[in-house]
Order: structure tokens, then sequence, then C-alpha cells
């Protein structure tokens, strides 16, 4: 039996020890939960890949990594390719995207952390030719809507104390735009003039909407404005960006490269949002970079640091990455991150693993 050949795929459950009720403009959450893929080879490597899950869909995700595992197991590890193809093929029935590019996403990362751990190598030297960054822009996300201005302003300044200098915080108040620029401006008055101010509105606003908060916050420095609008509105991007006076970023949402060359299309994007989940994993994400390069738009990925700060490191024209401290709790290898950057590992596959302690078995059947 060849070594790299996968001879098992078993999931956990996690709790983010900092785990809390928390919203935005769209929805409310009452937990930070993860789900956890373990890829074990015919030589005992094993390899580890997460997925962000909240509350939602538990039954239908038990089921879409029921599916992906029966293609996964004796395949070889080093065929991710091979793997999303097949996968994609027999989804088509019911759609290859949605839950199902989920779990073909968590089980390809794991895959990618297998082979790494088996060669010795951190996924990020694995990947292309030629040198790399060693290391990537990062800033402070969070900023939910659910928060006291005071738990807003204690987030915002806690990253600027250690040595972030951009942070990120939710619109999309219920109580109006008016609201919106209030928590811009405490924010703005907490962390001073050269701290860089993002905006995310979760697809909650509408276009006139959209369009006088973006007009209004300019006087607060923002520096981009995140997924204003329903991630189908392609044209109402293209209008909002030609009058916003904002840099635009989404594609947070996305399962696929349509979105990408419509909005491209339209001239209606600054920054490109890749979810390496939603993407399938590291071949969807490292093909969307491609296609953003191929428009002049810089890649600025979705939540997922322990993978795309290092993937960040192999392409030319990486943006930044998001920072949540919702799974350092539960890792033995917290990703490094000092004075606004965040630094890949040097360790095997990803550089990290989850503590035993925290995984709770979930039987997919």
């Amino acid at each position: 039996m060849s070594r790299t050949r996968i001879t098992s795929v078993d999931f956990f459950e996690a709790q983010s020890p900092l785990s809390q009720p928390i919203a935005d403009a769209t929805h409310q959450i009452p937990a930070i939960n993860f789900v956890i893929a373990r890829v074990t080879l015919a030589d005992g490597t094993t390899g580890e890949g997460f997925l962000l899950a909240f509350h939602f869909n538990p039954a239908a995700i038990r089921g879409a990594l029921a599916d992906v595992r029966h293609i996964a197991v004796g395949r070889d590890v080093g065929d991710t390719r091979g793997f999303d193809a097949v996968c994609d093929k027999e989804f088509e029935y019911f759609g290859a995207v949605g839950l199902l590019r989920w779990a073909r996403g968590i089980v390809n990362i794991a895959m990618w952390d297998a082979r790494g751990r088996q060669l010795g190598q951190p996924v990020w030297k694995l990947i292309g030719d030629g040198a790399k960054a060693q290391r990537v822009p990062v800033y402070g996300s969070g900023g939910w809507i659910s928060y006291t201005d005071e738990e807003l302003v204690a987030e915002a300044t806690g990253y600027v104390k250690r040595g972030f200098t951009a942070v990120k915080l939710k619109v999309g108040a219920s109580e109006g735009i008016a609201r919106d620029l209030e928590r811009i401006a405490k924010v703005r008055a907490a962390v001073g003039p050269d701290v860089r101010i993002m905006i995310d509105a979760n697809q909650g606003l509408d276009l006139p909407r959209a369009l006088e908060l973006a007009q209004k916050a300019r006087v607060h420095g923002i520096h981009w404005f995140e997924e204003p609008l329903v991630h189908t509105d392609f044209d109402g991007y293209a209008a909002l960006k030609a009058q916003a006076g904002l840099q635009l970023a989404m594609g947070e949402r996305e399962f696929d490269l349509v979105p990408l060359r419509e909005l491209a299309r339209r001239q209606a994007l600054d920054l490109w949002q890749p979810d390496i989940l939603r993407l399938g994993g590291v071949e969807g994400w490292l093909d969307s970079a491609a296609l953003a390069r191929e428009h002049g738009l810089p890649v600025l990925p979705h939540y997922y640091k322990e993978y795309d700060a290092p993937l960040c490191c192999t392409i030319p024209d990486a943006y930044g990455v998001e920072s949540f401290d919702w799974v350092d709790g539960i890792i033995d290898r917290p990703l490094r991150i000092e004075n606004g950057f965040a630094y890949p590992s040097e360790k095997p596959g990803w550089g990290f693993s989850f503590k035993p302690a925290a995984l709770r078995e979930l039987k997919v059947g």
C-alpha cells in the first residue's frame, strides 16, 4: 500500500473559548463553533483542516462531510486537483457549490496539511517556484453591531496595543446611518489618525443607504468598505464604486469565479476577498488569486488567517489578512502576529494542530 494513500477521514467539533453571542447587519450568531477534518495516511501521518460553522445547518453539514469522505478515502494525498474534480463531477446533480464545496474544501485543506507533514515542509513552501514573502500585513477584525460602545472601543484599542495598524468594524446598524457614523467616530477617536479603519456591512444595505454611508464616512478616513450590498448585485457595486469615493471589497460569499469576472468586467471592485472554504480549498483560492491578478485586483482573503497568511506569501499581490483570535486558544501553535504583520509557520503542513481536549467526535454517517 502506498504510504501517501488516504486510509480514513474523521470529523470533530470544537467551540472557541472566546465564544459569545454576536451580531452583524444580517445575522444573529449565538456561538463560535468549528468543524475539523482529520485525514490519516497509510503510514500514519495525519493532517487537519477546519471550517467556521457557527450554528448554521448542522444536519446538512454532516451529510456533505459524509459524501466527501466517501470520495477522499483511498485517494493519493498529493492528488488534490483530482480529488476536487471528482467531487465536482459527483456533486453536479444537486449542485457542487454551497455546503458540498465547503465539505470539499475542509478535506482539501487537511490533505495539504498531511502532505506537508509527510514531506516535512510547510504548505506555503510547496506552492509554486521562486522567492516567497516572509510576512503579510494583518488587520484586527470584529466591531460587531451587538457590541456596546465600550466593548467596541476596547476591542479596537486592544488590537492597537498589540501592534495592529488596522482594524475593522461592522456597519448596518438597525438604528440607521447616524448610529453607524457614531460608532465609526468613536473608534477613530480611540485609535487616533494613523490606524486604518475599515467597515463591513455584511450585505446589509441597499444602494442609496450604502452610498450615503460611504460619502459621510469618508471624513473619518475609511480605508475600504466591505460587502455593502447583496453579493449578486453586480450593477449595484458598479454604481456604488463610481460614486462612493471609497475602495470596495467583497468576495467572501463566492463559491466560484463567476462573480469575480462579472465585477471586474464592470470595474466594480477594488479588493478581492476569497474564502478558502467556499472556494473548495487551496487550488480554488489560488485560482481566484490568479484571476484577480489578471484584473489588477489585490487579494484580501476572508477570515482564515491560519491558511491565508501562508498562501498570501506565495502570491505577489496580497493586500492583507484578517485576524480573529477565535481559534487561538484551541490550537497548539497560533499564528505569529507582530507589529501589524502575520508570519507563516515554518513547521510542516499548516504548522498547527487542534488540541485533543478541545475536540468532540462528530458522527457523519
